[in-house]
């Protein structure tokens, strides 16, 4: 095995994906197997200037170079070669938010994360304009905002950007987007799988009486589709990644990504009817579509495929905060006790109790709103536990509804997709902390959102494998449709566990689903009596 891996860091058999997320750039690389030989990482986080979320690109550079740079001291470590040639490279990042530059190529403004909010009334405008939902993270919501703002800079943009294209575009010289990251700059047209020709016609009148030199789809990158020719790794790009020297240029470039289009990719969730379920501190469910929806929901993001497939994206931003935050209680008073058990322990044994739960809780309610919610109209949130005198409280019901109200609000979003679109799903796949106790999270993510749930020996490498696998696909992409690709040389061989859901268990969740909807008076209640100070 090592003896393989050597020969494909010799001939340069193999794909570099670096992903920019917003904790750590990961850097991964594979062999032509989609297997991970190497691996280098950078902590970082954003910080609030002047208001507004932010990195700074000195810090980006750094990141990237000290990622690399693990990356190949860990190749040096394991195979004891250094790491000159490498076959093709990808580069993604968190999507959204707004990097935009002048004629001489220099930042106009600090670059704004997509954690930025302040870009509401720019969005009412363009959902009403568009008939499309446009999210406030989204980049051509910042570029509103600016507008309306009647910021100096704006006048000046020559190139607007995310900030895996900048990064690719450093490296490259190449002003190009992958279909899935430009999903989130600006809406897409699923018949010509480019920007949407009349909502840029819709945009320019909007902003006309402004005057500016530009015209929207001038300042916008170049949309390209998985396995395009997105250039190549300039002299300048090389010595950006390694400024050792030793990487070569000329290395082919895959189309830079978003985070959400490498998770596809990593989850193998990139056909038609099937989609992905992301359950951590966050949860978000993205299901690829046949078709276009019917009529604009503001509570649904609409983003593609790396291929250019729409996906609708339902995201909430509480899933296990509160959960863990009474895990970290419990384990607490057992030190207390002098009792020691790990915490992966301590997980596992309250999740299986869930499972030994009535199938309605048994009286026993849950609200997890660590934050706001969007999905169902709270900007601020209350985490609760309440439940009937009568109640059959006890460790399993408390635990079973714990656990269905970390899925409650994804599910309320789902269902615009089943019951109001009527959008099939033939199978969703799981992956993120929710479902590391096994089968638990899995029965019971099945059984709320009524959909086989599978889940994968290789759902936790992560977006940076996903985008190593965007850059292999540039050598099959003769050969193979994206989606086969995955198929037939990515996961073949992959092992997985499916779950099927049950009507009884199905039923009980939707009896829960109902008195939760209720109950949210009793967090609006919450949010006006418990002000935060």
């Amino acid at each position: 095995m090592k003896d393989k891996a050597i020969k494909a860091i010799k001939d340069g058999k193999t794909a570099l994906g670096i992903e920019l997320g917003s904790s750590r750039i990961k850097a991964v690389l594979i062999d032509n197997a989609s297997q991970i030989l190497a691996q280098g990482n950078f902590d970082w986080e954003n910080s609030l200037v002047d208001g507004i979320w932010t990195y700074s690109l000195d810090e980006v550079w750094l990141g990237i170079e000290s990622a690399y740079k693990a990356l190949a001291d860990n190749v040096l470590e394991k195979y004891q070669l250094p790491l000159e040639n490498i076959g093709a490279i990808g580069v993604s990042a968190m999507m959204h938010g707004y990097l935009v530059f002048d004629q001489d190529d220099q930042l106009l403004v600090p670059f704004r994360t997509w954690r930025n909010t302040m870009t509401e009334d720019a969005t009412k405008v363009l959902i009403e304009k568009f008939n499309y939902n446009i999210p406030q993270r989204w980049s051509i919501a910042h570029l509103y905002h600016a507008i309306l703002e009647g910021e100096e800079h704006v006048k000046d943009i020559q190139f607007m950007t995310t900030l895996a294209g900048y990064v690719h575009w450093q490296l490259t010289g190449q002003k190009v987007l992958g279909i899935g990251d430009a999903s989130g700059v600006f809406p897409i047209d699923d018949e010509t799988r480019d920007f949407d020709q009349k909502m840029l016609e819709i945009f320019d009148d909007l902003i006309k009486e402004k005057n500016f030199t530009w015209h929207v789809s001038e300042i916008l990158p170049k949309i390209l589709k998985a396995g395009e020719d997105a250039g190549t790794l300039t002299e300048k790009g090389a010595k950006l990644l390694d400024p050792s020297g030793k990487l070569k240029a000329g290395i082919k470039m895959a189309p830079p990504e978003g985070d959400a289009g490498t998770g596809m990719v990593a989850t193998n969730s990139v056909l038609p009817r099937t989609g992905n379920v992301s359950a951590g501190t966050s949860i978000f469910g993205m299901v690829v579509l046949e078709h276009a929806l019917s009529k604009v929901h503001i509570e649904l993001d609409m983003v593609t495929t790396p291929s250019g497939s729409p996906v609708a994206m339902a995201h909430c931003n509480n899933c296990t905060s509160d959960l863990d935050a009474w895990v970290r209680m419990y384990q607490e008073l057992l030190q207390r006790l002098g009792v020691e058990v790990p915490k992966y322990k301590l997980y596992d044994e309250l999740y299986f109790a869930a499972l030994e739960g009535d199938k309605d809780c048994g009286g026993v309610m849950a609200h997890n709103y660590v934050s706001g919610e969007h999905v169902t109209g709270f900007s601020e949130g209350r985490p609760l536990i309440v439940r009937m005198p009568n109640a059959n409280f006890n460790l399993a019901n408390y635990m079973r509804a714990m656990l269905n109200s970390t899925m409650a609000t994804l599910r309320i979003g789902m269902d615009i997709l089943t019951v109001e679109e009527n959008v099939e799903i033939d199978q969703l796949l799981g992956h993120g902390g929710l479902f590391k106790t096994e089968k638990v999270g899995q029965t019971l993510m099945a059984n709320a959102l009524k959909v086989p749930l599978t889940v994968m020996s290789s759902a936790g490498e992560g977006g940076a494998w996903g985008m190593a696998i965007l850059a292999l696909y540039l050598d099959y992409k003769d050969e193979y449709t994206l989606e086969d690709f995955l198929i037939n040389q990515v996961f073949a061989a992959e092992t997985s566990t499916t779950i099927e859901p049950n009507a009884e268990d199905m039923e009980g969740f939707d009896q829960f689903l109902a008195r939760y909807k209720d109950s949210l008076a009793i967090q609006r209640a919450a949010v006006e009596a418990l002000p935060l100070e």
